[in-house]
């Protein structure tokens, strides 16, 4: 039996594998179910008690020597380069371009629009204090236009708040900086209200600040004019009184859509003009209470519901399209 050992232990040192079907019949050969090292293995009971430490050891060394030369053998076949591994004339995968969300898309485009008259991004965090929320935007405790704003409290912190708008961007900005201040702040806000094709508990807005001396509400408008025709294409504006706690005078703006489909009928109930944001000149209690002299400064400040644009500009008819992560909607968007 010794002999034998022997013999296989010097096949198995002399063996060299010209592929990796050689090199896998020499493992199958040794280390298969049914292979040379099992069927030594299962004799080791019928070896003389005096033979078994001697037999043991060749073994193990048979073992020990298939194992080298099959860890010496694999690391050849891995440095076979990528051509000889692949068939380079096989046809490629097509790769499937992505989708921008509308939302984004439509985001972005006010950004870019704004930014060609001076303003600048600036961001805030989405869980708030009621400082900045709230009372610094002339929402003191107990003010009644609180109710306007169904807002989601922390439980165990009444005074943290998930933000339900991102004005509370532009207070932390009045606080850390002087003016002249020229801002947007885009970003997700959250509502308590119940989801609808109409509304969502969760939704985007985009506002603007301005901050100067001698900013008036004839700049506020040709501002939003200049907005309303580098957007829509239409220029023909009209803004109706309206109350805001941080602004005032404030205003609702609309923008004359026209009525030239039966689209334009349904979407503007008639009447040809969409209301699409609402605006007006910055209260001078807030510019105190974030350390801005407002008997030197003035400014203007406007907002807009971004889900509200996009269903303008893409004719949606359903807000929770935007939410659904529903691919047949989103490859609509694709880059081009």
């Amino acid at each position: 039996m010794l002999e034998k050992i022997d013999e296989l232990l010097s096949e198995v040192e002399g063996f060299t594998a010209g592929s990796k079907d050689e090199l896998e019949q020499f493992r199958i050969r040794y280390n298969g179910k049914k292979g040379v090292l099992n069927d030594l293995f299962a004799a080791f009971k019928e070896v003389p008690n005096e033979q078994k430490k001697a037999y043991g050891q060749k073994i193990n060394t048979l073992k020990q020597a298939v194992a080298s030369k099959l860890e010496d053998l694999s690391a050849g076949f891995s440095t076979e380069t990528f051509a000889e591994r692949e068939d380079l004339t096989r046809p490629g995968m097509p790769l499937e371009l992505g989708g921008r969300h509308p939302i984004n898309l439509v985001k972005n485009k006010i950004v870019d629009i704004f930014k060609s008259i001076g303003f600048t991004v600036a961001d805030g965090p989405e869980i708030e204090d009621d400082w900045h929320n709230f009372t610094a935007l002339n929402l003191p405790e107990y003010h009644p236009a609180r109710d306007m704003q169904d807002t989601f409290f922390i439980e165990q912190n009444p005074d943290i708040l998930l933000r339900t708008h991102t004005s509370s961007v532009q207070a932390r900005y009045m606080e850390q900086n002087e003016p002249p201040i020229r801002i947007l702040s885009p970003g997700r806000v959250f509502r308590n209200e119940a989801v609808s094709a109409r509304s969502h508990c969760i939704f985007h807005q985009i506002e603007g600040l301005y901050i100067d001396e001698n900013v008036s509400f004839a700049d506020l408008k040709q501002t939003i004019q200049f907005f309303t025709t580098e957007l829509f294409g239409k220029s023909k504006i009209r803004m109706r009184p309206s109350y805001f706690p941080f602004t005032e005078p404030s205003a609702e703006v609309d923008v004359y859509w026209g009525l030239n489909t039966e689209t334009d009928y349904r979407i503007t109930k008639g009447t040809g003009w969409l209301e699409i944001m609402g605006c007006g000149m910055v209260d001078p209690a807030v510019l105190k209470n974030v350390g801005i002299d407002a008997d030197k400064y003035s400014g203007y400040a406007f907002g807009m519901g971004i889900e509200r644009i996009v269903m303008l500009l893409y004719q949606m008819g359903d807000i929770r399209m935007f939410f659904e992560n529903d691919l047949r909607m989103l490859k609509q968007f694709r880059a081009l």
